[in-house]
């Protein structure tokens, strides 16, 4: 397993400190530093070796994460942000990802989670924790989705549309194959092969191809 060198962003100083020694303990993942605004995130990313994850908080004091990851995106496109915040309103979520957030995470997530997350939007994955996905495709179903693209090509199996489903309804690999009754790699398996299929980029790419085709 390849390690993923991880910078820690959280104003509070126990959370920040807390979250460091869950993270190094953990096999395949490198604590690289730790910052308390987006401030100071910027300045180190602009004098240290840049991690393979920033792990931002929602709101900071002085520039808060929807700002940082704006200025992230431009300045340092090869440092993938993940938000962990407690904060799940609309306005946040759909703002990080707009922002270009590659996920987004509450503070309650189980720590397995949070680690199987960090190494997901290493490998250039986008993650969504289900509160953050039940906006997402809330925000879809309120506006008026755009026409589907008549060349797609749409040659998915019965198996296939199954994930597909759960996949835009926020579910994990791990909870597609709990109620599928497959494996957590035959799960994952599928959703590569619809990704290639549907010539999309990420599981947020598919998400909203999902709401687009059922909303």
């Amino acid at each position: 397993m390849n390690t993923v060198s991880v910078l820690v962003v959280d104003d509070q100083i126990l959370l920040r400190q807390g979250l460091r020694k869950l993270l190094e303990i953990e096999e395949g993942i490198e604590v690289v530093g730790e910052a308390s605004d987006g401030i100071e995130t910027l300045e180190f990313l602009a004098t240290s070796p840049p991690p393979k994850v920033a792990l931002v908080d929602a709101r900071m004091p002085r520039m808060d994460g929807m700002e940082l990851i704006t200025r992230m995106r431009a300045e340092h496109p090869g440092v993938p942000a993940l938000v962990l915040t407690t904060f799940d309103d609309d306005e946040l979520v759909l703002g990080c990802l707009r922002a270009g957030a590659r996920g987004y995470l509450l503070k309650d997530v189980p720590p397995e989670e949070l680690v199987a997350a960090i190494h997901r939007v290493a490998a250039g994955e986008t993650v969504l924790g289900g509160p953050a996905a039940e906006r997402l495709v809330s925000a879809l179903n309120s506006s008026t989705p755009p026409e589907p693209e008549r060349d797609v090509p749409t040659t998915l199996s019965e198996r296939e549309w199954d994930v597909a489903r759960l996949v835009g309804e926020g579910d994990t690999n791990r909870e597609i194959a709990r109620a599928l009754f497959i494996t957590e790699g035959t799960a994952k398996n599928h959703v590569t092969s619809i990704l290639r299929k549907l010539e999309l980029r990420d599981r947020t790419a598919l998400a909203l191809w999902v709401g687009r085709g059922e909303g």
